[in-house]
């Protein structure tokens, strides 16, 4: 196989994804569907653009169809602001203020055929200015950053972050490429390929970023922290953890609060479930009676058992992942001599 079919080949594999993406997105039914179908748009913006460079090293293409493909730029900058804005603001109402945003696309698409395209001095300006305009949607994306640092939840605002700095670099390699700083026009695609696997990536291990599983939660930063320092100090100080048919729904209860918001307030928090949250406790007080003295004679199974987990299977499996160490192991390593 060729360098130039292995190029092809590496670039075509990133749309497709990104098309999957998109077209997954807009039929997704569950989270924040308003947010979901903005980054589906967003994605969809940079396919155009990208594709555009892939075909027109390979094809002829016309200015006009080089107008097209150079279009999808200005599809990006506003999804990527209303898409910052339905996930920090989620009862923001959109209505055509918001969606007047994409007049410039609209535009740009309508008069497609008489805008330059062939590298005359209005060419320039006209494929600057595309630029420009994405510069200055990232602008408000990374303000839309700073002002919910404090209060958004931990994993959409990582999401979000990393989303803005994929469409920086984007348009950095293309800047760079239109200064001659980078030299090779074909790598966006390829550069552009090597984020989207990685934003899959990071889609299919954290769902909840762009579906928002508590999308629909009144509850705030805030009241979510108040909730979780809550729940550390009763496991803390009463160790209810101990008991082995301890549930959510008991929890939640002696706070005083509803199952799903404790969960929510883990969740956003630790990033792990009620269980996962709950045996992390139990592990650390195994560790503390598997190098105690006094229980040097004690099986590990009824070390298990007092820590507050089921059965000894279930314990080993949650002790080896959390230390590398099976509890056997970890008692002959440090148990007091």
């Amino acid at each position: 196989m060729t360098k130039e079919a292995v190029i092809l080949v590496l670039s075509c594999l990133g749309l497709a994804q990104s098309l999957f993406l998109t077209l997954y997105l807009l039929t997704l039914q569950k989270g924040n569907r308003r947010a979901n179908r903005f980054l589906a748009f967003l994605l969809l913006g940079l396919t155009i653009r990208i594709g555009k460079s892939v075909l027109n090293v390979y094809l002829d293409l016309g200015p006009w169809q080089r107008n097209l493909g150079l279009s999808g730029i200005l599809m990006v900058g506003p999804f990527l602001w209303m898409y910052g804005q339905a996930l920090f603001d989620k009862k923001k109402d959109f209505g055509l203020r918001d969606y007047l945003h994409l007049v410039p696309f609209a535009l740009f698409v309508l008069l497609c055929t008489v805008i330059p395209n062939s590298f005359g001095f209005w060419s320039f300006a006209f494929y600057v200015g595309v630029f420009v305009h994405l510069a200055v949607y990232v602008v408000a994306a990374v303000r839309q950053l700073i002002l919910c640092r404090e209060t958004a939840n931990a994993s959409v605002f990582s999401w979000f972050r990393n989303l803005t700095l994929g469409v920086v670099l984007i348009w950095a390699f293309y800047m760079g490429n239109l200064t001659g700083i980078i030299p090779y026009y074909i790598g966006g695609a390829i550069f552009f390929s090597l984020l989207i696997y990685v934003f899959s990536f990071l889609l299919l291990k954290h769902a909840s970023f762009p579906t928002e599983k508590y999308a629909n939660s009144s509850m705030d930063k805030a009241t979510s922290q108040r909730h979780l320092t809550q729940l550390k100090t009763l496991l803390e100080m009463e160790e209810i953890y101990l008991d082995s048919r301890l549930s959510l729904k008991q929890t939640a209860e002696r706070l005083g609060i509803a199952p799903r918001e404790l969960s929510q307030a883990i969740n956003e928090n630790e990033q792990r479930n009620f269980s996962e949250f709950v045996n992390s406790y139990r592990i650390q007080k195994a560790k503390q009676l598997l190098v105690d003295a006094g229980y040097a004679q004690e099986k590990i199974a009824t070390i298990a058992y007092d820590c507050g987990f089921g059965n000894v299977t279930s314990f080993n499996l949650a002790f080896k992942s959390a230390t590398d160490h099976t509890p056997s192991q970890y008692r002959n390593r440090y148990a007091m001599t």
